[in-house]
């Protein structure tokens, strides 16, 4: 994983865009954490951060003439609080394919007001029930959601569904956030599992039956004993053994 440094910042693309905007082209490197972007002297109206590992929309200095995030294809599960303290004039963020999960995870853009343009595309969250109208209703600033437009009909269907104390109850309901493990925070008290592989007594008799095995059809109902998560016994040679002396028996009475 690379490190965001800014030598990286430095050395990497830089241009004017096709809207005619300065752009940082930061594609690719497998960064792991967005950091260091002072080194950018706020000169770039763009950053393209796509292509990365990224698990967290956060990190940014205070950014005054950024006004465009390309993020796509990282692994984005959290967007951090208070964005609009950092990036005051912030317009679009492009999170396709990415992993946000639960509605209550975009909350936290509801203060950049700024905001004009999200796309949540290819993540989870899109295929929860609501998405389009609650991501409407919490962000009402939107314009451009996942390249279509909010349509008037759109955000009165929103106000219609959250309204009054059912459709907050509602909104609750469906705005949780995912679960996501915080530095240093406290970890749940969950007793241990067993440990689920074979014991040092569990191989000591794997090992006695397969030594007592005397022929290869044993040796195989062994091999399909454990494969199935069955241990076999110590006397499991000599059970295999006798089983198949009751069989012969059996055969030959019934001749």
């Amino acid at each position: 994983m690379v490190k965001l440094t800014a030598e990286l910042i430095q050395m990497s693309p830089q241009f004017i865009n096709c809207i005619r905007d300065r752009q940082l082209n930061l594609r690719g490197y497998k960064i792991g954490q967005i950091e260091n972007l002072g080194a950018t002297l706020d000169q770039f109206d763009c950053i393209d951060l796509s292509d990365n590992d990224i698990r967290k929309l956060d990190g940014f200095p205070q950014l005054k003439r950024l006004k465009y995030i390309l993020i796509n294809n990282n692994r984005v599960c959290r967007i951090g609080e208070n964005l609009q303290e950092s990036l005051p004039n912030l317009d679009t963020i492009i999170l396709t394919n990415n992993h946000i999960q639960e509605l209550g995870d975009i909350d936290p853009l509801a203060t950049v007001k700024s905001l004009t343009s999200l796309s949540l595309m290819k993540n989870p969250v899109t295929s929860k029930k609501h998405y389009r109208l609650y991501v409407i209703h919490k962000l009402p600033q939107l314009r451009l959601l996942d390249f279509r437009k909010i349509r008037m009909k759109e955000k009165e269907e929103s106000a219609k569904l959250f309204k009054g104390k059912k459709g907050k109850k509602l909104e609750q309901e469906i705005g949780k956030k995912s679960r996501t493990f915080v530095p240093g925070g406290n970890l749940p008290d969950v007793t241990p599992e067993k440990p689920s592989g074979p014991t040092a007594s569990d191989v000591e008799a794997i090992r006695e039956a397969i030594k007592n095995a005397t022929t290869l059809e044993e040796v195989e109902r062994l091999k399909q004993m454990l494969k199935s998560g069955q241990i076999p016994r110590k006397d499991a040679g000599a059970a295999s053994q006798s089983q198949d002396e009751e069989e012969e028996m059996e055969l030959e009475s019934s001749t």
